[in-house]
Order: C-alpha cells, then structure tokens, then sequence
C-alpha cells in the first residue's frame, strides 16, 4: 500500500502483536491476565518485549477471565484476558458468561491455528470449516462483540470496536479470535501522531437523558414522602456513590443494596436499611412496606434482590435510574446512571432531610449447630465477624458462592473505601479466587477472598498465582466439608441428605502449608484465632491462607431456606397450641426458590 501523506510515510511496520499490545496499554491496561499456548504465545512475547502490561499467568483460563473481571471491578478500566485454542479458550466461556451477566467489560484475545491449516485438519480447528465447530458462535451468545481478525489491517478497525462495545453501556465481554499467522504478521502503523484507541479507561460518552422521563420521576420523587432507596452493582461500575449518597440525603430516604452492591452506600450511615433479597435483613421489607416509594438506582432487580419483596414493591410506586429497563413495574429514566442520579437530584429542595427511623440491618435469627458439634465447628457469625475484626477499611472483598458467601453478605459490613464483590451473574463457585488475585495486583490493596471449601477445591490453586506474583490476598475458606447449600437443600426439597454431598473431613490449612512453604498458611480453631491469623496475614504484605472449621447443618441467612425453618417452628408451634395455626411469616412472604 504507497500513500503520499507525511504520517504513513513515516510510518514504520511492526508484529501484529506488538501493535496490539501497544494500542491496549495506551487504553490504560496495565495488566494482562491468562494462560499460555503454541497459538498465543506470539501475544505473550509481546507483552514481555513491550513493558508496559505485566503478563499474568493463572492456572486456568476461567480463573484467568476472573482475574480480568476483578481488575476491572476494582479500577474501573478494561479487563483483558488471552487464552490459546482449543481447550483453553473453551475453558473461557463460563467466565466470560459471568462478566456477561454482571455487566463487566473484559476483552478476551483468543489464539487459533494458522490460517492456512483450516478446514485440513488443523490441532484445534474452531474455524467452522470441514466439521469443525465456529467459534464465533461459541463466543457471540457470552459476549458483546465477536470477531475474527482475518487480516492483520482489520485489527486496526476490530479493536477499537470491541473495546468501545465491552465499554458502552451495557457493558460485557469483548472476544477477538487471532489466528497464529495474523499475530506474526506486520503491521503498517503511523510512527507518530496516531490516535489512542477508542474507549480507554473512562466509559464511552453516553446519550442525552430524556427529558420527559427526568420530570417524570422527580415529580414522583417530590410527591413522595417517604423514600425506600435499592441501590445496585452499576453504582459501583458508574462511580456513582457521591451522587447516590446525595440524592438520598435531598429525599430523606433509607438506602438499601442488592446483595452484589453493598459498598456503594456507607453500610454505617444512619439511612443504612440493610441487603435486599434473599440474602438480606427483614428491615429492608418493613421500609418498603412504610413507604410511599421505591426508587431503583444502579439495578434491574433481579430474584436474589427482590426475593421476599414481590408483594411489597406491587403495593408501591416504583422508579428506575439505570440504563437497562427494570424487571418490575415502574417509571424507568434510561441512560447514564450518574447523570441521571444528578439530573434528578438538581430538581429536588437543595435541603437534605432526615430519614425516618427504622430498625436498621438487624440480622436474622437463624437455627445455630446441632449441641452434639457446637465445640467443633466456629458458627458464621463468629466467623465473620473475626473477619470484621481484622478488614481493612480500604480493602477489598470478594464473596464466592454457597452458606459462608451468604453469611458474609447478611453480616459482614463493606468496607468504607473498597469493592464488596459478589459474581451473582452465573454464581460460579471459584470465581472469587482468580477475583480477588486481579484486583490486588491491580490496586496493590490487601484483597479478602471468602469462600467454602467447595469453591476451594474447584480453583483454589490459583493460590499458587497469588504466591507466584506476591499478590496481597487473604484467602478464607470456611471448611464444613460439604456442599452444603446443596445438602440443606436436599434435606429441605428431597427428603433427605444424600451422603455424595458430605466429604471426609481435610485438613486445608496443613495441605496448603505443606505445598507453598512460603505462604503464610493457618488452621483457626476458633473465633480468636481466625481473627489473630487474619492480622498476621494483613501484616506480611504477600498472600495469606486461612482456614476454618464450620458446620454443613448450620442453616445460613438466606431466605429459601428460612421459609422452611418458619414452616417447621409454625408446625410445632401449631402443634403446641392444638390446632391454633401460627404462621403469619411465612404466609406472608411465601416460599422464595431460587436454584
């Protein structure tokens, strides 16, 4: 290609991957988290050549993707993953789905064979050629943009589209599919004065709020005298608080967070009315029945936020900030959340109101061990709140799946300045590991990963990446050897507990010590030394391992299965007082399924 113009004459030809990593670090990536292969290590080369991003190399491209998602939470910028072919970018797609749901901008760079070897029997043919499968229809349905890069020259177009769509709103994974040859080819690139690429560290520049929507909804919010806030994760994802705490202040409003979002609002703020949903505090439904409001604000409200609310919100007027409609019923302003949060606020008394009182995020009584093992086993409130004992105020936290993960979202108050992270997307088990490992090293903050021992043996050994890279993590795993959300539900739905959810007892603390000496590496007996062990872990600056003893009968605060302990203390007490029925609770709130 001859051009006459004094850039492209100056211009300078380079690999394909050099370009590439080059156009991602002026976009403010400074990291690059995944797994290595024949098919991507040109990418890999790159990077080390380069200097500007650091190549992070996990155990397993779905804790690699997980990696990309927790920087991308914790610092606002664009996560990016590389896998190679076959096998491994087969092993993205659950992580990708969870960034997908929750909204997560991650670009995941995905090797393939050379083309010339496609369609002829190529070692991990996903070309869609001779009987091979597509990738790019393995991709699309997890992804907000997908594509080949069949050319080198079509880079130059491709990435900046799939930056710009993993970063509009909604936000979400973007995939590239780089066969071996293009990644060596070169590629003619201006030697001065070229463009950044598209959609870097800030968000891509939203669209004009409607107007008849913003009056809308500030006449409502005039109207109302009293204000039930449910904030959620886009809050966060926005860097909304400010504007979320001043709107709440101007309306006099209790806030409350979706089970995914508990850092956006100060979680001791006297408005503070607790986590809505199924892993949340009765007080959330007291407010809501009290007012004569809901406003949504960074949530769609899906069923873990709304379980147990579904009558409540029917009887109130609802409306919606956000740039996705609601899944209830209501007035919905589209857009920007943070400009709408300010559009709203604008139209309201510059005044702030006191809120009225309310009985605050009480938690919920729940069944403690059975007596028999009650000297064995350290309850999840003890537990957690060792963990609250020793936190941070800036750390971050990262929550995984199953009883410890719903506990600690009912009990464990976020930190006053860092990420509450919980993937409620697709609930993956593990996800928290990689997690929590890509935000250290992102932020240089201490990072807690709380998690059980399911989640553990699913992809705990990226603990060997936090040791490899002396990423600051504390990783707590709460050992009741079991699944046992999966055993109460089988005691609870099936009749029963099936024996192939409950394990023979591991000690995790000795076999993780055993395995990376230098890893600060604990067992807690007890509340205090859970909580000693944590501060010794704060103190290292390098990763840290704790685990402890919990019961799989102990039932956690998460509304399913309360509904069940309501119904049998209802049926005793109905039982006690001759026919008398007692169970106005559960009546009234209904069984919550969720699973």
């Amino acid at each position: 290609m001859t051009t006459s113009t004094p850039e492209l004459r100056e211009a300078e030809t380079v690999r394909l991957v050099d370009h590439l990593a080059g156009e991602l670090a002026k976009a403010g990536v400074t990291h690059m988290f995944g797994v290595g292969g024949a098919n991507i290590e040109d990418l890999y080369d790159a990077v080390h050549r380069g200097g500007a991003m650091r190549g992070i190399v996990a155990k397993h491209e779905f804790s690699a993707v997980t990696m990309a998602d927790g920087y991308a939470r914790t610092t606002g910028r664009l996560g990016v993953v590389a896998a190679t072919s076959g096998g491994g970018a087969m092993n993205l797609v659950p992580g990708l789905a969870e960034a997908h749901a929750s909204r997560v901008p991650v670009l995941a760079l995905v090797g393939q064979p050379p083309t010339g070897q496609e369609g002829h029997g190529a070692f991990q043919d996903s070309s869609g050629r001779a009987g091979s499968f597509d990738a790019r229809e393995v991709f699309a349905p997890v992804s907000r943009f997908c594509a080949r890069v069949d050319d080198a020259d079509s880079l130059t177009e491709l990435l900046p589209l799939a930056v710009a769509a993993a970063q509009t709103d909604p936000r979400g994974p973007a995939v590239l599919l780089l066969p071996k040859d293009v990644q060596q080819a070169r590629i003619q690139v201006p030697a001065r004065g070229a463009a950044p690429t598209p959609g870097g560290p800030t968000t891509t520049s939203a669209a004009r709020l409607d107007t008849t929507a913003v009056s809308a909804v500030s006449d409502a919010l005039r109207r109302a005298g009293r204000v039930l806030v449910i904030a959620g994760e886009d809050v966060a994802a926005h860097d909304a608080r400010g504007d979320l705490a001043e709107l709440a202040q101007r309306l006099g409003a209790w806030v409350a967070v979706t089970p995914d979002a508990k850092d956006v609002f100060d979680n001791r703020d006297p408005r503070f009315a607790g986590v809505a949903g199924v892993m949340g505090h009765a007080n959330v439904e007291d407010c809501l029945r009290r007012a004569d409001l809901c406003l949504l604000a960074g949530t769609r409200l899906p069923l873990l936020a709304r379980g147990g609310l579904d009558r409540a919100l029917a009887a109130t007027e609802v409306v919606c900030l956000g740039p996705e409609p609601p899944f209830v019923a209501g007035i919905a302003l589209g857009g920007n959340l943070r400009d709408a949060l300010r559009a709203v606020t604008a139209r309201l008394p510059p005044r702030p109101r006191p809120c009225p009182p309310h009985a605050g995020p009480l938690p919920t009584p729940m069944p403690g061990p059975p007596s028999e093992i009650r000297g064995r086993a350290v309850p999840y409130s003890q537990a957690v709140a060792a963990v609250e004992a020793a936190l941070p105020q800036d750390a971050h936290v990262f929550v995984d799946a199953g009883n410890a993960g719903a506990s600690a979202i009912h009990l464990l108050p976020a930190p006053r300045h860092g990420r509450f992270v919980v993937a409620v997307g697709m609930g993956g088990m593990g996800y928290t590991f990689g997690a929590g490992i890509g935000a250290a090293l992102a932020t240089g903050r201490r990072t807690y990963v709380l998690a059980g021992d399911g989640a553990f043996f699913m992809h705990g050994m990226e603990v060997h990446t936090a040791v490899e890279y002396d990423a600051p993590v504390t990783f707590v795993i709460f050992n009741n050897n079991a699944h046992a959300m999966c055993a109460l539900r089988e005691e609870f739905l099936q009749g029963g507990v099936r024996s192939d959810d409950l394990f023979a007892r591991t000690d995790l603390a000795a076999g993780v010590a055993a395995a990376f000496p230098s890893l600060e590496a604990a067992g807690a007996g007890d509340a205090a030394q859970l909580r000693t062990a944590l501060l010794r872990g704060n103190a290292s600056g390098g990763p840290a391992f704790v685990a402890v003893d919990c019961d799989p009968r102990e039932i956690p605060p998460f509304l399913p299965f309360q509904s069940f302990t309501e119904i049998t203390e209802n049926t005793e007490n109905t039982e006690s007082t001759n026919g008398t029925e007692s169970k106005e609770s559960s009546d009234e709130r209904g069984f919550v399924h969720v699973g």
